[in-house]
């Protein structure tokens, strides 16, 4: 019997989303994991922050600005990765946004901001890793999806639908270029305490009500979901595919 391998040694990790909240916590435990980690996002400073973390740590890092809601900028980048690395072993999609705000009071550029990064951003980061991966006849994609994907929450009508779709590209991925090779996922988290939710979190109605809808009675984190992560990275993983891992505590299940 071959025992499970969970190590991300010498494989070249591309994360989007990387120079905060999970994604400087997927940074850092996959380069723990003996990953090379290519870092993505939009702040230089908040970039070479972590880029400078995971190598104080041990590990290795390389950080590449671009903005994920423009293609061009995701075909630039991309091609600099693939300059640097000559291969993408495991994409990422973590980059994305949240803001809660009524239905009645959304416009045309909140949806079009928030479709932007959360779906056609992962739609083409996952276009530009998969044309290596499809060329080197191997690879695995793991979207950053949510909770809020299968159990909506009220005046987050655009966040669900942006997240609801990239399940839906998930599994269509897997489909496609399983046989080619590729396993294509999603890890569905619960709420994680980071800088973007903290100021929600620490407001005692908000955190009270929250952990009331999770059976094990805390909320996520980074620990958590860079957990999923790994497996799903990993070759431990390697039979899953087109599969939504939902870490929520058992919010979803009731």
């Amino acid at each position: 019997m071959e025992y499970p391998d969970f190590s991300l040694t010498d494989k070249n990790v591309v994360i989007t989303g990387a120079s905060k909240g999970i994604g400087r916590g997927l940074a850092l435990s996959l380069a723990h994991a003996g990953a090379r980690v290519a870092l993505i996002a939009r702040s230089e400073g908040d970039l070479q922050s972590v880029v400078s973390e995971v190598e104080a740590a041990g590990g290795s890092a390389t950080g590449y600005v671009a903005d994920l809601r423009d293609v061009a900028s995701i075909r630039s980048v991309f091609d600099r990765i693939i300059g640097d690395f000559k291969t993408i072993d495991v994409l990422v999609n973590n980059a994305g946004l949240g803001q809660p705000i009524p239905s009645v009071d959304i416009d045309e550029e909140y949806w079009d901001h928030m479709v932007s990064l959360n779906l056609k951003g992962a739609f083409f980061c996952s276009q530009a890793a998969g044309r290596a991966m499809l060329e080197a006849g191997h690879g695995t994609i793991v979207n950053m999806s949510s909770q809020a994907s299968i159990d909506a929450i009220p005046e987050e009508s655009v966040y669900c639908a942006s997240k609801g779709g990239l399940n839906m590209l998930t599994k269509a991925l897997a489909l496609e270029w399983g046989p080619k090779g590729i396993n294509v996922n999603a890890v569905a988290p619960t709420f994680v305490r980071t800088p973007g939710t903290a100021e929600r979190l620490d407001t005692k109605e908000f955190r009270d009500n929250v952990i009331s809808q999770i059976p094990l009675g805390r909320v996520g984190s980074l620990t958590d979901v860079a957990a999923a992560v790994q497996y799903l990275a990993s070759a431990a993983g390697s039979m899953v595919n087109g599969e939504i891992l939902v870490v929520d505590g058992g919010w979803t299940a009731h």
